[in-house]
């Protein structure tokens, strides 16, 4: 993978406002060459992931539920931009049907990283289904999530994509000033126990 593609990309992406509005953005190049080099590291994912990451996961879906679309961008490198300094987003493609493992790091400043995870665990509270034409209908459920960083949240999204089975989880959480956002994807369903070993190794990598 290149990674100066990804990281152009990124920073392209964030200098013009992508992921949010808001306060002002600072972004520290240091601290974005920090985050892109922690998602190069090879993360202990679950068996069947790939150690090599490729470019950022993106959202499957067009016009949605503003509150969902913000619960999912930060996985995609589209983290909220108020006291943003710096994000970096990969995937991991895994074994299983359609699985796959998207992760954002967003690091803020001034302690904002506490406040931009209650706007979105606010906004996945009020994502309650996904219905979009063309035979998209994704019911949301309670996802529970334990021992994630500082603190965090989840849900999963269940139905059918385009028609298709196709199940996400996202779990967003807090490691000191870093937003750590995960989704793992697979068609029909997906294992909650990988979603936490994901989870696990992502944020061992953002607090290392």
């Amino acid at each position: 993978m290149n990674r100066e593609i990804i990281a152009c990309g990124l920073l392209a992406c964030a200098l013009a406002g992508c992921g949010g509005g808001g306060a002002e953005s600072v972004l520290d190049p240091r601290a974005m060459a920090q985050l892109r080099e922690v998602l190069n590291r090879e993360p202990q994912l679950p068996d069947g992931f790939t150690v090599r990451p490729e470019q950022a996961w993106r959202v499957p879906f067009g016009q949605a539920d503003r509150n969902c679309r913000a619960a999912l961008d930060p996985a995609g490198g589209h983290a909220p931009g108020q006291a943003l300094t710096a994000q970096a987003a990969v995937s991991y493609p895994g074994e299983g049907l359609g699985e796959q493992a998207g992760v954002g790091l967003a690091r803020y400043a001034g302690g904002e990283a506490e406040e931009r995870l209650d706007d979105l665990a606010e906004a996945l509270q009020s994502c309650r289904a996904v219905r979009v034409s063309g035979g998209t209908n994704l019911r949301v459920q309670d996802l529970e999530v334990e021992d994630a960083g500082d603190e965090a949240v989840g849900a999963r999204l269940r139905g059918r994509l385009n028609g298709y089975p196709y199940a996400l989880d996202v779990v967003l959480s807090r490691v000191g000033d870093t937003l750590v956002s995960v989704v793992h994807t697979g068609v029909d369903d997906v294992d909650a126990g990988r979603t936490a070993k994901v989870v696990e190794a992502v944020i061992s990598m953002a607090a290392a």
